[in-house]
């Protein structure tokens, strides 16, 4: 009787567990580090062994204890693999596997839900971020910031790539009331409160960079360097930059809608008007004058249909924006979580 009941002590205990279907935990629990470094990869393979060097290297220059969480957004490479070599020989490493590719910022997000630092801290693995540059961030923390930004001097981008990036920072800092000198830099450190406010409050395709701003009550930006990509090509091509930059802009203001009404009162008020005009010439000049101006106007119908097309395109992109929100699908998938420990500087 009593080999009975511990089976079916033993049984409930399992199905009250917590712990999420495909982690895998490596040694025992330890105590939180000090410092996470989040990194989203998707088909890294040319970079994981080198980014792996120089973050770690970087990271020994510190005082403070550190973990290292390394994000696989569904990569069709060897990238896992490398991953998983990389964790048997540091300690401090853990390895998030999406089962799918979900998008960076979606990988960004699951590697703050596996962080436990006090300060978490961002950066993409094609080292156009140096690893180097953390320290920097780290002593931004001890001076008492809960946010540190950074703004890229000397950047290794094409010259077409540098102009939209500018044009974008102005843009959105004008219209958002957000002020970031550099939206696009990957390289940020959050406090763990900034990190629990953007968890608490996910949103669909969300940008990280912009909604932590909500949450920070001192920020900072520090001027960082920007190397050349080490190795494979970018995977952000210009209509995933497009699409990244009209997320930014519809994620975070009203302001084109209430554009869209301006611009429509204008339209409306111009046809009127050249209503008026087209029927006062009519009765001027006779049936004769209103003949010879029938290609004038499909040319300026044309443009009000066009203009209509616009508005309707912006208007479905908030429209299908509520309708993501209302579904609460969850950004991302996990397949495994890979810890090991212990967490120590």
């Amino acid at each position: 009787m009593k080999g009975i009941i511990g089976i079916m002590e033993q049984q409930d205990a399992a199905a009250t567990s917590t712990r999420p279907l495909g982690t895998v935990e490596c040694g025992p629990p330890a105590p939180g580090p000090q410092v996470s470094i989040v990194t989203p990869m998707f088909n890294e393979e040319a970079n994981v062994v080198r980014f792996c060097e120089r973050l770690f290297a970087a990271l020994g220059t510190i005082s403070e204890s550190y973990e290292v969480i390394c994000v696989d957004d569904g990569s069709r490479d060897r990238t896992l693999e490398l991953l998983k070599r990389e964790q048997i020989v540091r300690k401090n490493m853990t390895v998030v596997v999406l089962a799918r590719n979900f998008g960076q910022h979606a990988a960004v997000m699951a590697g703050l839900a596996a962080s436990r630092g006090d300060w978490v801290i961002t950066l993409d693995a094609d080292l156009q971020n140096p690893p180097e540059e953390i320290p920097r961030i780290v002593e931004a923390f001890r001076q008492g910031h809960d946010l540190v930004g950074t703004i890229r001097t000397g950047r290794q981008d094409p010259l077409f790539r540098k102009w939209a990036s500018r044009f974008t920072n102005r843009l959105v800092t004008r219209i958002s009331g957000i002020s970031l000198q550099d939206f696009g830099s990957m390289l940020r450190g959050y406090s763990r409160e900034v990190v629990q406010g953007i968890l608490a409050n996910p949103e669909f395709r969300t940008f990280i960079p912009a909604l932590s701003t909500f949450f920070a009550r001192k920020s900072v930006e520090i001027p960082v360097r920007h190397e050349e990509r080490a190795g494979g090509t970018s995977k952000y091509s210009l209509l995933k930059l497009f699409s990244l930059q009209l997320d930014l802009v519809t994620g975070f203001s009203l302001w084109p809608l209430r554009a869209l009404f301006f611009v429509g009162t204008g339209m409306a008020g111009l046809g009127i008007g050249l209503a008026l005009l087209i029927l006062s010439f009519r009765l001027y000049y006779g049936s004769g004058w209103a003949a010879e101006g029938v290609f004038t106007l499909f040319a300026i119908l044309f443009c009000f249909v066009g203009a209509q097309f616009l508005a309707l395109g912006l208007v479905g992109e908030y429209v299908g924006r509520i309708f993501q929100a209302v579904r609460r699908r969850p950004p991302y998938i996990l397949s495994e979580i890979r810890r090991n420990g212990p967490f120590m500087p």
